[in-house]
Parts: structure tokens; sequence; C-alpha cells
């Protein structure tokens, strides 16, 4: 669905150039909610305006659904836009507007449907975000979460094929990030469509994307599936933040472990493995003795995981590691 090349990006600030992305390649498959995070400067909001070409790269190729935006005339990429919907971080709700007119200003500016297929389709787009009952309100009048369904809405009125959310749960408390979250999973669910997330908290990440990109200094450091990227983490920048989401401090764990005996592992598990009672039989079949020294259960989007840190000593540990495995255990050791 979306494809980008080589994309080269830089800024003039003063008399010098500001690099923001260095030969990005990157490609979004139909139906997918991938993710891009990294850190304030990194690059993430001029890659995703790069998608409907509110930047245009100093170099490289800009594809969505195959067609080529940059070969596009002024008309053509007015049409483009149509099949790319965006919401922001800050809302960008037109104050004097109420939400119903808020919805409705895409098609009205598109010259898109009679006034009566509007108010049908703004109706439709107003129940499906849970704000029916706030159709003649204005935006001074909502929460900081019914403003992003608003914008969600409105993103959604000319039926787009992609959506691009810019830091969309940002602004919003952990509660209300959940729900919002869960209606973009909803959306992308029902109605196919690719969703492109920006943010910079894994958290929003583990919580509704199929895959991730990891941007550092206008690189992709890091990408691919969510479980793998979350749990397995390669590059550094990844492994903070994914020590940011699971408040994990690895120095303080190291100097936590400094005085256990034996060898440490971490184990992995994935899907219904989790929560099988493995480590009893282990340790019966290898003779191990084990202690759990850290440990958590959650899900990444809908799969279950569990990750153990536990101290091995005595028995059998090959034994113990092969049968682990067999099982679809995945064995690190730490020490």
């Amino acid at each position: 669905m979306i494809s980008l090349e080589q994309i080269h990006k830089s800024y003039a600030l003063g008399e010098r150039r500001v690099t923001a992305l260095r030969g990005v390649d990157l490609q979004i498959a139909a139906g997918e909610v991938f993710g891009i995070i990294g850190a304030s400067g990194a690059g993430k909001s001029t890659l995703l305006r790069l998608i409907n070409l509110l930047e245009r790269p100093d170099s490289g190729r800009v594809q969505v659904a195959g067609e080529d935006l940059l070969a596009l005339d002024e008309a053509g990429l007015r049409g483009a836009r149509q099949r790319i919907g965006m919401i922001f971080q800050h809302f960008n709700l037109l104050a004097s507007k109420t939400v119903a007119e808020n919805v409705a200003w895409p098609l009205k500016i598109a010259g898109l449907l009679s006034p009566e297929q509007r108010e049908a389709r703004v109706a439709a787009l107003l129940q499906r975000v849970g704000l029916a009952d706030q159709a003649h309100k204005y935006p001074a009048q909502l929460s900081g979460g019914q403003k992003q369904r608003v914008g969600i809405a409105r993103a959604l009125a000319t039926e787009p094929r992609v959506l691009l959310c810019d830091e969309a749960t940002s602004a919003l408390d952990p509660e209300t990030t959940r729900s919002i979250l869960a209606l973009l999973a909803e959306i992308n669910r029902e109605l196919g469509l690719t969703i492109v997330l920006i943010t910079h908290e894994m958290e929003v990440v583990r919580r509704v994307c199929d895959r991730v990109a990891v941007l550092d200094g206008g690189l992709i450091v890091e990408q691919g599936p969510v479980a793998e990227v979350f749990l397995h983490p390669q590059h550094a920048t990844t492994r903070r933040f994914v020590q940011e989401a699971e408040q994990v401090d690895e120095g303080q764990l190291s100097d936590d472990y400094a005085h256990v005996p034996g060898r440490i592992l971490q184990l992995t598990f994935r899907g219904e493995r989790t929560y099988e009672p493995l480590l009893g039989e282990v340790a019966r079949r290898s003779g191990l003795d084990f202690g759990i020294l850290s440990g958590r259960i959650d899900r990444i989007k809908d799969e279950p995981y569990g990750q153990l840190v536990i101290s091995v000593s005595g028995g059998d540990l090959a034994a113990a590691t092969a049968l682990l495995q067999e099982r679809g255990v995945r064995v690190e050791v730490q020490r």
C-alpha cells in the first residue's frame, strides 16, 4: 500500500542544512497497522508527512496504492490526498464549527456528495466513533478524547484507504489513550484500513500495531513484527524504548542479580504456551533447581506473551534448554 524508496530530506537552518531523513526505505502492506517510533527529533513526523506530500523529499520515491505521488500534478495530488486521511496530536478542529460541521468539512471543500448525502455520512461516522449525541456541540465543549474521536471521524469522511496518525494519543491521559487505540484497532479490523501511527511510546505500538520501524537520527535502525522487536530488541535505541515501556532499569537489574548463584536465563513464551505449567515439568525431567528473579505476562496486540528471568543450578541445563525449545520457548542466556 505504501512504498518509500531512498527518501532523503533536509531543512535549511540559517546558513546550514539539517538532515531529517537519510535514505529511508519503507514498505507498508495493505490493511496493516504500522508503527513508527522514535525520540523527539528523530524524523518520524517528517516521515509521516512525506506519505501525503505535506513534506516533499529532496530525493527518493513515494508511492501510495501503486501511484507515484511525486509524478502527480496539483489536481492529481488533491485527489490522492482524499484517499489518505490524517489525524493530529492536537486535534486541529475548527473552533467556530460544530462537531458535525467539522466532520463534513473535507466533503464540503472537495465538493463530494449532496448536502443530504453528507448529512447521512456524517451521522454514520459520528455513530461509529461514539459521538452520535454530540453532533451540535462545539470543540470547546468536548473532552480531549472526544475531540480526537471527531478528528478520526473527519479523517474517515472521504473514505480513505490510508489513515495517518501523528502522535494521535500523546495529548491524552492513559485511559483515554486506551479507548482511542481500541477505536483505531476496530476501524482497521472492520474497514481494512491501512494505518500508519507515529509515537514515542512503545506501549502504544505494543497495543495496536502489527509491525514497527524504529527511527533514530533520520535512519531506520530496526524494524519487524512488533512481537519480535518488542521481546527481542537488537538496537540500543529499541532496547531503551522497551525498557521505558516495561519500567525496567537494566543497570539496576544487573546489580540486583550480582549475588545470585548459578546461571541466569531469560525465557520468552508466546501464545497459549504462556499459560502452560512448563517449568515444573522441566525441573522434574532435568533435575534443575530454579528461582524466579523477575517476570511479566501481558499481550502484544491480541497475542499473549510471557517473559521470565530465572536463575538455574544443578541438573542437566542442556536437557532443560532442549525441552523448553521443543515447547516453543525461546531461551537466552543472560549470564
